[in-house]
């Protein structure tokens, strides 16, 4: 019988790699650019910070592909129906 055995994780490793990019996240919301670009690089933050949460804190990294592609099917429909409903709710 083999057993698998995973390494913990670097809480500490990740609390800091949030931290660095929640302050990232805050800098962005000061600096002089045009909102489309503040709301794109909070979104890529945010996104980040969503799936650092999800592999560690959840153990998504140490688990099989099949239930990744479980936990990231939500974020595939919720990206679809966005597109789907920009043209309805794009200002004219």
């Amino acid at each position: 019988m083999t057993a698998t055995t995973h390494d913990e994780p670097n809480y500490m490793g990740v609390f800091w790699w949030l931290l660095v990019l929640t302050v990232l996240e805050l800098g962005v919301i000061y600096t002089p650019v045009h909102r489309l670009a503040i709301l794109a690089l909070l979104v890529v933050l945010a996104i980040s910070k969503a799936a650092l949460v999800a592999l560690y804190f959840m153990h998504l990294k140490f688990e099989r592909r099949t239930l990744g592609l479980i936990a990231l099917s939500p974020f595939v429909l919720c990206l679809f129906l966005i597109l789907m409903l920009l043209p309805d709710i794009r200002p004219h």
